[in-house]
Formats: C-alpha cells, sequence, structure tokens
C-alpha cells in the first residue's frame, strides 16, 4: 500500500518504475544472447531496486536509485539499433492487437445503409434539392454545423456541354467507395456514396446539359453509424423487441455477405399474426404499447406512413396505403406464420417500407451478431445509447 501511494503521488517515482520495466523486458528479450554474467548482474540490479525503492525517502534517492539501475542495464544489456522506431511499432502492434480484440469479440461498427429501421435509426437520405424551389445550400459555417449532423452538400455545374454519364462505384485502395458522374470532359467524383445514387440524384444517364447548368444539387443525410454489442448475447438469447444484428449470409432471398438489423418479433415455435389493426399477435396476444421494447414502434395515432412509427402492417393494409405488396407472407389479418425452431422473425419499424420478416420469413438464430447498443455519428437527438 505505501508503495502504491508512493507511485501515485510521485513522478519521479513512477518514471522509476518505468524503468525498471523496460529493463527487465530487455532482459528478458535478451536472455538467449546475453552470458550467464550479465543475466546475473542485471537481475541482481533489479532486485537491490526492488527492496530500495520502498525505502527511497525523497525524489533524489529515487532518482538515484533509477540512474543506478540504468548504469547497470547500459554495461550489461545489448543495444538495440533503432530503439525509438522498434518502441513505436511495438507499441503500434499491441494498439492494433487491442482493437481488433475489441472489434472481434465485444463491439462491431455499423452502418445503417438504408431507411428501414427509421424512425429509430436513419439510413441514407438523398434530397434533390434541384427539384425543390428556392432550395439553398448553407454558407460555409453553416455547412460546417450541419456537417456534424451528418449533412452533406454537393452542387455541380457542368464546365463542358454533353450527355450525362455515371459510372458504376468503385472501391479504390481496398476500401474507398467513389463513384464518378460525366458530362463532356468535366467529371464530379463522390466518395462512400449513399446505395442506389443514380437513381436517387434527380438525373438520369443521357439527359443532356449544356456548360453552366446544374448538373446536380444535393443534401445527403448520412446513415446512423451504431456500435453493436457482441457481447451479451454470449450469456443469454435475444428478447423480444431489442434491436438485432444478423449475418445474411445463407439466408434465401437476402443480399449475401452483409449484415441486416431488425427489431426481434417472434422466437422458435411461436404463431405469429400482423391484424388489420396493424398490431402484431404472438400465440393470439396482442403486443402494445405497454410491452417493453414497442412503446414506441405502437405508439402510432393515424393513417400508416413511410418514417413514422406505424406498427406493423400486412400485405392487406399496405396495399390500401402504398398500393404495393409489402408482406406476401402475411396476406391478411388472419394469415398466421409459425416461426421454425431455433429461428427468429424480424420485422423494421419503417412498416410502409422495409425488406423484413413479412417478406423473407424467419432465420436461423446461429446469425445473430448482436444488438445494436450506441450510435457514435451524427451527433443528432439519436447520438448514444438506443432507446429500445
Amino acid at each position: 500500500m505505501k508503495m502504491l501511494f508512493k507511485w501515485l503521488t510521485s513522478k519521479a517515482v513512477r518514471q522509476a518504475c518505468e524503468t525498471r520495466k523496460q529493463v527487465w523486458f530487455i532482459l528478458n528479450s535478451q536472455r538467449d544472447i546475453l552470458s550467464e554474467k550479465a543475466i546475473a548482474e542485471v537481475s541482481h540490479a533489479l532486485d537491490e531496486f526492488d527492496k530500495e525503492i520502498v525505502r527511497a525517502d525523497g525524489r533524489d534517492a529515487v532518482v538515484a536509485l533509477t540512474e543506478k539501475l540504468e548504469e547497470a542495464g547500459a554495461r550489461w544489456l545489448k543495444p538495440y539499433p533503432y530503439a525509438a522506431t522498434r518502441e513505436n511499432i511495438k507499441e503500434f502492434l499491441i494498439s492494433g492487437v487491442f482493437i481488433l480484440s475489441i472489434f472481434s469479440f465485444f463491439i462491431q461498427p455499423m452502418k445503417i445503409p438504408s431507411g428501414s429501421a427509421q424512425p429509430t435509426l436513419y439510413g441514407n437520405v438523398v434530397t434533390d434539392l434541384k427539384s425543390q424551389t428556392n432550395a439553398v445550400i448553407p454558407d460555409t459555417f453553416g455547412r460546417f454545423i450541419d456537417w456534424f449532423k451528418g449533412i452533406d452538400y454537393h452542387r455541380w455545374i457542368a464546365k463542358d456541354d454533353g450527355t450525362l454519364e455515371i459510372e458504376p462505384v468503385q472501391t479504390v485502395a481496398g476500401f474507398v467507395r467513389t463513384q464518378r458522374f460525366r458530362v463532356g470532359s468535366d467529371s464530379y467524383t463522390f466518395f462512400w456514396p449513399p446505395d442506389h445514387l443514380e437513381q436517387l440524384c434527380g438525373a438520369r444517364p443521357g439527359q443532356k446539359f449544356k456548360r453552366g447548368d446544374t448538373v446536380l444539387k444535393l443534401k445527403i443525410s448520412s446513415g446512423d453509424r451504431l456500435f453493436v454489442d457482441k457481447f451479451t448475447y454470449n450469456f443469454r438469447r435475444p428478447r423480444r423487441g431489442e434491436i438485432i444484428v444478423f449475418a445474411s449470409t445463407g439466408i434465401p432471398g437476402l443480399m449475401q455477405h452483409t449484415h441486416y438489423i431488425k427489431r426481434l418479433i417472434a422466437m422458435g415455435g411461436e404463431k405469429v399474426r400482423i391484424g388489420d389493426d396493424r398490431h402484431v399477435y404472438i400465440n393470439g396476444k396482442r403486443l402494445d404499447h405497454t410491452d417493453r421494447h414497442f412503446e414506441l414502434v405502437y405508439s402510432f395515432n393515424g393513417p400508416p406512413r413511410e418514417s413514422v412509427y406505424s406498427g406493423h402492417v400486412n400485405d392487406k393494409i399496405g396495399m390500401i396505403y402504398s398500393g404495393r405488396s409489402l408482406a406476401p407472407l402475411f396476406p391478411d389479418g388472419n394469415a398466421e406464420f409459425t416461426v421454425r425452431p431455433g429461428h427468429y422473425l424480424a420485422f423494421g419499424d419503417n412498416t410502409m417500407n422495409s425488406f423484413d420478416g413479412r417478406v423473407f420469413g424467419d432465420f436461423p438464430r446461429e446469425k445473430v451478431v448482436g444488438r445494436a447498443l450506441w450510435v457514435f455519428w451524427p451527433f443528432t437527438s439519436r447520438f448514444g445509447l438506443i432507446y429500445y
């Protein structure tokens, strides 16, 4: 306890302990190339240091002990070439291993690519400002503030006559995604473009532009970046209503080798139907806003709308309000789906625009990676611990 107090209150003691650690580390690294006498002398110096540092009184005594240990190390240990570089590389590798361990066993960063989880979690949103009357791009300061909210603006004025060409997304250096738009000899490049940007940008390939025309005027709101908790489910099963992340590989009907994020609705063996009242029924029991994790999902008031909590719609209700099929596995309020043993059924919160278990059914529970935990970007009202 006395040594701990000295270490906490004395910078000289902390430096002395760091020197002792370095000498000990080098000694053990060089045991196979040092003579027995060198090993014995340095080991003796370390033992003496350990005895005296406890009794050392005052800064001068501690500094003297440190210098004595340094002298022993300089005399008997072999010098390393490029010692500073070696030390930096060592620290870099240790940090890398630590970060990889964290991402492998505890948390995993993830980006929300689509709007299926809105309004709980937001995906990329592309707004064509050119089609909006009086739409104004903020000044430099305003754009700087908006950047922290995950909002970026793009305006491209053609410098040449020509027709619009949109190249496929390319990957540079293994991780930098780019997409280039061309008009004549002029071009505009997006870095890390949103999915399907060519369909959302308000311009179409083959469209003719003249020099000085505004080709693109876009507001791009970045999808939420979040940490996925990979640790908790090692000790318990996912619970109904939690927002889970699962791997798509091997699941029929899904884009392969990626991850999906949905709200867990039902477990293996449960019978599920979606009533015309836009509530899910599990084994005949209705889920409601009083059920944990569904407080917001079932807080709706009014007709179902995109990106607004609207409960869950079956195919009949989806056709009435959207004119398209949204839930082929749940054609009406009487249709019942039985989740296979060892499987989960999950839906998106944006029930009017979500490709989820209403379409592709259930999936093996082994595919679950973890649960959504923390939004770390952008700095909006959703930043922080994810509310279930």
